[in-house]
Protein backbone atom coordinates (compact mmCIF):
# COMPACT_ATOMS: atom_id res chain seq x y z
CA UNK A 1 0.00 0.00 0.00
CA UNK A 2 0.95 3.66 -0.75
CA UNK A 3 1.67 5.98 2.29
CA UNK A 4 -1.13 7.76 1.94
CA UNK A 5 -2.94 4.54 2.07
CA UNK A 6 -1.47 3.51 5.42
CA UNK A 7 -1.77 7.22 6.70
CA UNK A 8 -5.89 6.56 6.40
CA UNK A 9 -5.68 3.35 7.66
CA UNK A 10 -4.25 4.03 10.61
CA UNK A 11 -5.17 7.81 11.43
CA UNK A 12 -1.47 8.56 11.64
CA UNK A 13 -0.39 11.64 9.59
CA UNK A 14 1.96 10.87 6.35
CA UNK A 15 4.84 12.81 8.45
CA UNK A 16 4.68 10.30 11.29
CA UNK A 17 4.81 7.84 8.79
CA UNK A 18 8.27 9.49 7.08
CA UNK A 19 9.48 9.83 10.88
CA UNK A 20 9.10 6.56 11.35
CA UNK A 21 11.32 5.00 8.29
CA UNK A 22 13.64 8.09 9.26
CA UNK A 23 14.13 6.32 12.88
CA UNK A 24 13.67 2.58 10.95
CA UNK A 25 11.14 1.79 12.96
CA UNK A 26 9.00 1.59 9.71
CA UNK A 27 10.22 0.32 6.43
CA UNK A 28 8.79 0.51 2.56
CA UNK A 29 10.13 -0.29 -0.87
CA UNK A 30 10.19 2.06 -3.54
CA UNK A 31 8.50 2.46 -6.78
CA UNK A 32 10.75 3.09 -9.50
CA UNK A 33 9.20 7.10 -9.29
CA UNK A 34 10.16 7.00 -6.19
CA UNK A 35 6.75 6.21 -4.21
CA UNK A 36 6.70 4.27 -0.88
CA UNK A 37 5.27 1.20 -1.00
CA UNK A 38 4.57 -0.66 2.46
CA UNK A 39 3.71 -4.09 3.40
CA UNK A 40 0.36 -5.54 4.41
CA UNK A 41 1.10 -6.01 7.78
CA UNK A 42 2.42 -2.39 7.92
CA UNK A 43 -0.63 -0.81 9.74
CA UNK A 44 -0.33 -2.88 11.95
CA UNK A 45 3.18 -2.09 13.04
CA UNK A 46 2.22 1.53 12.98
CA UNK A 47 -0.38 0.58 15.23
CA UNK A 48 2.03 -1.01 17.32
CA UNK A 49 4.49 1.87 17.22
CA UNK A 50 1.91 4.78 18.61
CA UNK A 51 1.08 2.09 21.56
CA UNK A 52 4.46 2.46 22.83
CA UNK A 53 5.02 6.05 22.35
CA UNK A 54 1.50 6.21 24.12
CA UNK A 55 3.19 4.14 26.99
CA UNK A 56 6.17 6.85 26.80
CA UNK A 57 8.75 5.10 25.17
CA UNK A 58 11.38 7.05 22.78
CA UNK A 59 12.22 6.30 19.28
CA UNK A 60 15.02 4.78 20.53
CA UNK A 61 13.82 2.18 22.87
CA UNK A 62 10.88 1.28 20.67
CA UNK A 63 13.63 0.73 17.93
CA UNK A 64 15.54 -1.64 20.56
CA UNK A 65 12.22 -3.92 21.56
CA UNK A 66 11.05 -3.99 17.96
CA UNK A 67 12.85 -7.09 16.85
CA UNK A 68 11.59 -8.84 20.58
CA UNK A 69 8.49 -8.30 19.62
CA UNK A 70 8.82 -9.38 16.24
CA UNK A 71 9.65 -12.47 18.03
CA UNK A 72 13.26 -12.45 15.64
CA UNK A 73 15.37 -11.94 19.00
CA UNK A 74 14.57 -14.37 21.71
CA UNK A 75 17.54 -13.85 24.02
CA UNK A 76 17.44 -13.48 28.16
CA UNK A 77 18.64 -9.89 27.49
CA UNK A 78 15.71 -8.86 24.74
CA UNK A 79 13.23 -10.40 27.83
CA UNK A 80 15.28 -8.26 30.30
CA UNK A 81 14.64 -5.26 27.83
CA UNK A 82 10.99 -6.71 27.53
CA UNK A 83 10.55 -6.97 31.12
CA UNK A 84 12.32 -3.47 32.33
CA UNK A 85 10.04 -1.48 29.82
CA UNK A 86 7.09 -3.31 31.63
CA UNK A 87 7.90 -2.51 34.79
CA UNK A 88 8.66 1.26 34.10
CA UNK A 89 5.14 1.32 32.62
CA UNK A 90 3.94 -0.41 35.50
CA UNK A 91 5.58 2.51 38.13
CA UNK A 92 4.10 5.23 35.44
CA UNK A 93 0.13 3.71 36.14
CA UNK A 94 0.73 4.02 39.65
CA UNK A 95 1.91 7.19 39.39
CA UNK A 96 -1.02 8.30 37.33
CA UNK A 97 -3.76 6.27 39.63
CA UNK A 98 -2.21 8.74 42.74
CA UNK A 99 -2.44 11.40 40.65
CA UNK A 100 -5.96 10.91 39.75
CA UNK A 101 -7.06 10.13 43.73
CA UNK A 102 -5.18 13.19 44.58
CA UNK A 103 -7.44 14.90 41.92
CA UNK A 104 -10.42 13.13 43.43
CA UNK A 105 -9.64 14.33 46.58
CA UNK A 106 -9.63 18.04 45.50
CA UNK A 107 -12.92 18.06 43.81
CA UNK A 108 -14.75 15.98 46.95
CA UNK A 109 -13.27 18.67 48.68
CA UNK A 110 -14.34 21.52 46.73
CA UNK A 111 -17.52 20.56 46.32
CA UNK A 112 -17.97 20.95 50.22
CA UNK A 113 -19.89 23.69 51.28
CA UNK A 114 -16.85 25.46 53.41
CA UNK A 115 -13.93 24.18 51.70
CA UNK A 116 -11.19 25.51 50.06
CA UNK A 117 -7.72 24.20 47.68
CA UNK A 118 -4.76 24.06 48.83
CA UNK A 119 -1.36 23.03 47.45
CA UNK A 120 -1.37 20.21 50.78
CA UNK A 121 -4.70 18.73 48.96
CA UNK A 122 -2.35 18.05 45.99
CA UNK A 123 0.86 17.65 47.72
CA UNK A 124 2.26 13.36 47.87
CA UNK A 125 1.31 12.48 50.91
CA UNK A 126 4.95 11.16 53.08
Amino acid sequence: MRIGELAARTGVSVRALRYYEEQHLLTSARSSGGQRHYPDDAAERVHLIQTLYAAGLSSRTILDLLPCVDAKVNTPESRALLRAERDRIDQRISELVTARDRLDAVIASSESPASGCTYADLAPAH
